[in-house]
């Protein structure tokens, strides 16, 4: 699994998996999310980050395993 923010563009990217995106699909508004072709979701991109999460919280990611 990959985390990918970018500042400039204000995005944050989830990639799940290195499996081919074939398709994607705005399901709320800023919220895409990318398929394969078993329609498995393998990414996650969230636009406007800065408007979702205060700045001080994208400064440093926290990764927790239950």
């Amino acid at each position: 699994m990959k985390v990918h923010f970018d500042e400039k563009a204000d995005a944050l990217y989830l990639r799940l998996d290195d499996s081919k995106i074939l398709e994607s699909e705005e399901v709320q508004p800023g919220i895409v999310l990318d398929f394969n072709e078993a329609k498995q979701v393998v990414g996650i991109e969230i636009l406007r980050v800065k408007d979702r999460v205060p700045l001080a919280n994208l400064r440093q990611m926290q990764f927790e395993v239950v």
